[in-house]
């Protein structure tokens, strides 16, 4: 009689195989959503010098408690913006990917049994099984493709993550600028309201009593309208660049900003406009990014010519029929490529190389246009910053002198009014053009790049 023992060895070993990769799987471990509060100062932030991608910030030291100076706004801004974090949480999902993009294909492992029905035992007939193991090897052939390409992705969400922090820095620097000038505006708004309160005054009293028509008192009642309208525009304007500073940094929106020292000043010179100029694709990291989206295209369109032959998977298997009789072999699964041949995707992956081909093109060139117009702008700013500070100093002694002489009864209200207004527009004029001038050339020094910033990152994978 033959037996009809089932193979238990084999599955046992099948089940014990099964059971040890298992043990090395990955668990599940939630993570809850937070409430979006921000912190409420500054003190609850940190500040790691150390992985700041500026090398000259390593040594700067960071110390809150006594106000925030403009590095240590920046400083804050590239560890705690809300959007750079999502971005280094996108680094992560391409460094993953591109970790998963080099592993190997598991094997597949196949038991089947075939159980006779019936007096098997009187018959001859016994169970049959099969045991297999299988391999993909086409995907084994890709995997090089597939690794070069997620590598080349990896480095290009990483060199975007370092112009986004570049970017980053100079937008805090403007802030930071911004809500200074408008605190100052705001001084001097206030100061203007006080100086009119006496002729406001003069002026309401005169309409009482009816020693002045209204058409007579419509510049000084003007006046001090106009300076509260100005002083209200502009306290609007500093409660939207305080709240556009507070998101930078990651600060809930009543955080307090004490902001200290002078702001950051920029003066790229034609020097280094013609070294970016020269040097412009192996400077800029969006540039960079760029390039290397490109090569992870390429490896992409090379993936997908080499996926036009054949697909093949090889396997071994163990078997015995419901005889008894015991066999091993092999297979092997072979693709026809008769009528897809992968075409399609080719032809998808061709395309999309000619348009990152195009669109980095574009780039380059919109990029050496924008520098050389700064660097245009930059100049004129800088002349007319000149010719209007002289102005302004100019009608700035003139109010000094007219409120000494309308007090002394030397001038009337109206002349008196008219100066002070002149002297409080070249003032606001000038610090408008300084703003203006400082976002000209921060954009122009951002737009220029800078090497030691760049290897910096570009180095790490």
């Amino acid at each position: 009689m033959i037996s009809a023992a089932r193979p238990r060895p084999i599955f046992r070993i099948a089940l014990i195989a099964t059971a040890a990769l298992l043990c090395g799987c990955a668990t599940y471990h939630p993570l809850p959503l937070g409430n979006g509060a921000g912190a409420a100062s500054v003190a609850q932030l940190s500040v790691p010098a150390g992985t700041m991608p500026v090398p000259a910030w390593t040594s700067h030291r960071f110390d809150p408690a006594n106000g925030l100076d403009v590095t240590d706004v920046a400083m804050l801004a590239v560890a705690n913006n809300p959007d750079l974090k999502v971005q280094r949480d996108g680094l992560g999902i391409s460094r993953a990917q591109a970790f998963a993009a080099g592993l190997l294909p598991d094997p597949q492992l196949s038991f089947g049994e075939d159980l006779p029905h019936g007096n098997s035992g009187e018959s001859g007939v016994t169970r049959a099984y099969s045991l297999g193991i299988a391999e993909d090897v086409s995907s084994i052939l890709l995997r090089s493709s597939r690794k070069h390409a997620a590598n080349a992705q990896a480095k290009q969400v990483n060199l975007d993550l370092l112009w986004a922090e570049w970017q980053t820095i100079a937008q805090a620097r403007l802030l930071f600028e911004q809500v200074q000038n408008l605190r100052t505006q705001q001084t001097e708004f206030d100061a203007e309201q006080r100086a009119l309160a006496p002729v406001d005054q003069a002026v309401q009293a005169a309409v009482r009593n009816g020693n002045l028509s209204y058409d007579g008192a419509s510049a000084g009642l003007n006046a001090m309208a106009d300076a509260r309208k100005q002083a209200s525009d502009n306290a609007v304007a500093l409660h939207q660049a305080e709240s556009d500073l507070r998101q930078l940094l990651g600060l809930a929106p009543t955080a307090p900003l004490d902001l200290v020292g002078e702001p950051y000043r920029a003066d790229p010179d034609d020097a280094q406009l013609q070294a970016a100029l020269a040097d412009l694709p192996r400077r800029r990291p969006d540039l960079l990014a760029l390039q290397a989206g490109y090569r992870a295209q390429e490896a992409t369109l090379r993936g997908a010519i080499l996926a036009q032959f054949p697909a093949i998977s090889v396997g071994l298997n163990n078997a015995r029929d419901n005889t008894g009789i015991k066999s091993s072999g092999y297979t092997i699964n072979l693709s026809l490529p008769l009528f897809d041949r992968n075409r399609g995707n080719i032809a998808i992956e061709t395309a999309t190389r000619q348009q990152l081909k195009d669109d980095y093109e574009a780039r380059l060139l919109a990029t050496r246009g924008d520098m050389l117009r700064l660097a245009a702008d930059l100049r004129t700013l800088d002349a007319r910053q000149q010719t209007q500070a002289a102005h302004a100093k100019q009608l700035d002694a003139a109010r000094d002198a007219a409120q000494l002489a309308w007090q002394q009864g030397l001038i009337d209200w109206p002349t008196y009014l008219s100066i002070r207004s002149n002297a409080l527009a070249a003032d606001t004029d000038l610090i408008a053009l300084r703003q203006s001038r400082s976002t000209t050339a921060i954009a122009l020094e951002a737009l220029l790049g800078r090497t030691d910033f760049v290897m910096q990152r570009t180095s790490k994978p």
